[in-house]
C-alpha cells in the first residue's frame, strides 16, 4: 500500500504554453483530431502579447482583416473597429474567441512554466511549473512568440531614480497618468513611437533619448464601417485576403513590384514611391516596393531619398530633421523593422518635446531626480523605457527546458542560433515552437506565420498517430542545414548592413547572427511539408 505522499502526475497529450494566437490555432486543430489539449498560460488572461502589451497607443502593425486567426466561424461574426487594432480591441478579439470555441475549459491562467524534461521511457516530456505542479504530455508545444523577454539597458544609477519608472513591456494594466508630466523616455522602436504620439500633447516635457532613427511610415489608419465589412465578408474579400497571404513573401496581402528600382524612369519611380507611402500607407512602402530594395544599396538609397523628402516636409526644426531624418542614413531603409505612425513627426516637432542623440550624448547616469548627459541634467517625474525585448530567442532560452543529452536551449543555443526549420531542434524529441527563431517570424504578418506552422504541425502529427509513432526528433543533418540556407538567405540581403533586433544586435555583447527567415513565406511553408511528404526526411521516429 502506498504512503499518503505524491498524488499522481497529470497526463495530457498535448501542453501548449502561451495563450495568444499561435496557442489558439493549434488547440483548436489538435482537439478535433481527439487529443487531449491543455494550455498554461501565465498572465491571468489569455491574449498573448495583447495581454501585456497595453501601453499608451499600443496597436497592430498588420491592417484588417489579416491580423486575426483565419478561420471563418470566428471572422464571420466579429468585425474590428479600425484598420489597425489598438490592444483594446485585441483584447476583446480574444474573448470572442474563448466564447466561440469555449477553451476556458482547456486554459489554465497563472500557471508559469518553468522547466521541462523528457522522460525516454514514457516518449513524454514531464513539465513543471513555478507553483510546484507537474505534468506529463506526449507533444510539447511552447507558443511564446519573439518577444516575450523584456530587455533593459544597463543605465548607470538606473535604480537611483526616486520617480516613477515604467518599461513599456510590462506597463500597469491600470494605465498612467502623464498629464502635466515631465518625462524621459529612453528608446524610439515601435512600442517608443506608439507611446510618444499618445502622450506627446498631455506632458509638461518629454525628452527623447534616441540612439538610431526610426524610419516610420504613414499608416493611415481609418475607423472601418461595419455595414462595409460586411459586404466585403459576402463578396468573398475577406476570403481572398486570407488565401492571398498564402502566396507572398511576408504573408501579407501584397508582395514585391515585379520589376527593379532602375527599370523606371524617376518620374514613375516618384509616382509609385508616393502611392505606397501617401495613398496606401502601411508596410506597403516596405514589402510591395521594388523587388531589389532590400537587396542592392543603390536601389535602397532611392527608396531612402523619397522617405527622407517626405518626411522633412513634417518637421520644421532643422535640429530634429538632421536627427529624424539625416542626410546619410545609419543603415539602409527598411533593414529595420519601419514603425506604422499616426502623426509621430508632428509631434515631435513641439517645442517641449526634446530629442538628444546617445551616440552624441551617452546616459552618464540617472540621479535620484532625472538624466544626465554632457548636455547636463534634466530633471524628470518619469522615466519610460521603451527598451523592448530580448528578441526572438530569449523566450525560449530562459525556460528550463532539458535536452535528452542534458543541457538546455540556452545551452543548444551556445555556439550558434540553430533549428529545424525554426520549428524543431535534435535532442528535444516531441517539441514544436510556434512564432520563434529561424522561421519568417519578424517579416511577416503574425498570424500568417503562425497559421501555417500550425498547419503543419497538425499534419505532422495526425501521420504521427496514423502510423502510430510515439516520438519524432529533428535530425542533426536537417538543422544543419536549415542554418546554411538560413546564412545563404540572410547574406545576399542588406540586412547585416544595421544593427537590429532581427539579428540580436540590440543586446550588448550578444552574438550578432540571422535570427529569422529572410527566404519568404512560400519557400519557408513548402520546405516544412516537403519534410513530410517525403517520408519524414530530416525526422528520426520511433514507436513505443
Amino acid at each position: 500500500m502506498g504512503s499518503m505522499g505524491e498524488p499522481e502526475i497529470p497526463e495530457v497529450d498535448v501542453l501548449i504554453v502561451g495563450a495568444g494566437f499561435g496557442a489558439f490555432t493549434i488547440l483548436n486543430r489538435l482537439r478535433k483530431l481527439g487529443l487531449s489539449v491543455t494550455i498554461y498560460e501565465k498572465g491571468s488572461e489569455s491574449g498573448g502579447i495583447w495581454y501585456w502589451n497595453c501601453y499608451p497607443g499600443a496597436r497592430v502593425d498588420s491592417d484588417t482583416p489579416i491580423y486575426q486567426l483565419f478561420d471563418k466561424e470566428l471572422w464571420e461574426d466579429f468585425t474590428f473597429k479600425e484598420r489597425y487594432a489598438g490592444w483594446p480591441e485585441l483584447r476583446r478579439y480574444f474573448k470572442h474567441i474563448e466564447k466561440k470555441w469555449d477553451v476556458d475549459k482547456h486554459v489554465e491562467y497563472h500557471k508559469h512554466v518553468d522547466g521541462a524534461v523528457f522522460d525516454e521511457k514514457r516518449h513524454q516530456w514531464l513539465v513543471d511549473c513555478s507553483d510546484g505542479s507537474e505534468i506529463y504530455c506526449r507533444w510539447f508545444i511552447p507558443c511564446i512568440g519573439f518577444a516575450s523577454r523584456r530587455y533593459t539597458p544597463p543605465v548607470p544609477g538606473l535604480s537611483n531614480f526616486t520617480g516613477d519608472t515604467y518599461h513599456t513591456a510590462v506597463w500597469p494594466q491600470h494605465g498612467v497618468n502623464l498629464k502635466g508630466k515631465r518625462v524621459a523616455q529612453i528608446g524610439t522602436g515601435a512600442s517608443g513611437i506608439q507611446v510618444i504620439q499618445e502622450i506627446g500633447d498631455k506632458t509638461k516635457s518629454l525628452t527623447i533619448y534616441q540612439r538610431t532613427p526610426n524610419f516610420c511610415l504613414p499608416m493611415n489608419q481609418r475607423k472601418l464601417d461595419p455595414k462595409e465589412e460586411e459586404e466585403r465578408k459576402a463578396n468573398g474579400d475577406y476570403e481572398k485576403a486570407f488565401n492571398d497571404c498564402r502566396k507572398t513573401f511576408s504573408g501579407f496581402t501584397y508582395d514585391f513590384a515585379e520589376k527593379n528600382t532602375f527599370d523606371d524612369s524617376p518620374e514613375e519611380r516618384e509616382k509609385f514611391f508616393h502611392k505606397l507611402m501617401v495613398e496606401q500607407g502601411g508596410f506597403r512602402y516596405w514589402l510591395n516596393c521594388y523587388k531589389d530594395m532590400l537587396f542592392d544599396q543603390k536601389a535602397n538609397d532611392e527608396a531612402y531619398n523619397f522617405w527622407r523628402k517626405t518626411v522633412l516636409k513634417r518637421i520644421k526644426n532643422p535640429e530634429k530633421q538632421r536627427l529624424l531624418a539625416p542626410e546619410v542614413p545609419p543603415h539602409p531603409w527598411g533593414t529595420k523593422r519601419p514603425s506604422l505612425e499616426q502623426r509621430i513627426y508632428e509631434v515631435l516637432d513641439q517645442d517641449h518635446v526634446e530629442i538628444i542623440d546617445v551616440n552624441e550624448n551617452p546616459i552618464e547616469e540617472v540621479t535620484a531626480t532625472g538624466l544626465r548627459t554632457k548636455k547636463g541634467l534634466v530633471e524628470v517625474d518619469v522615466l519610460i523605457l521603451a527598451t523592448g525585448f530580448d528578441s526572438v530567442t530569449g523566450s525560449l532560452a530562459q525556460l528550463n527546458i532539458q535536452g535528452i543529452n542534458g543541457g538546455t536551449i540556452a545551452d543548444h543555443w551556445k555556439g550558434r542560433t540553430q533549428t529545424s526549420m525554426g520549428i524543431a531542434m535534435p535532442e528535444f524529441p516531441n517539441m514544436f515552437f510556434l512564432y520563434g527563431p529561424q522561421a519568417p517570424t519578424a517579416f511577416s504578418n503574425g498570424p500568417t506565420c503562425t497559421q501555417f506552422q500550425a498547419e503543419f504541425v497538425e499534419e505532422f502529427i495526425k501521420r504521427a498517430l496514423a502510423d502510430n509513432l510515439t516520438r519524432v526528433e529533428a535530425k542533426k543533418e536537417a538543422e544543419d542545414d536549415w542554418c546554411k540556407r538560413m546564412n545563404e538567405k540572410w547574406d545576399v540581403t542588406l540586412f547585416p548592413k544595421a544593427k537590429s533586433w532581427y539579428q540580436g544586435a540590440n543586446i550588448p555583447g550578444r552574438r550578432v547572427e540571422p535570427l529569422n527567415w529572410a527566404g519568404g513565406m512560400v519557400e519557408y511553408t513548402n520546405t516544412l511539408h516537403e519534410s513530410l511528404d517525403n517520408g519524414y526526411q530530416g525526422w528520426h521516429t520511433a514507436k513505443a
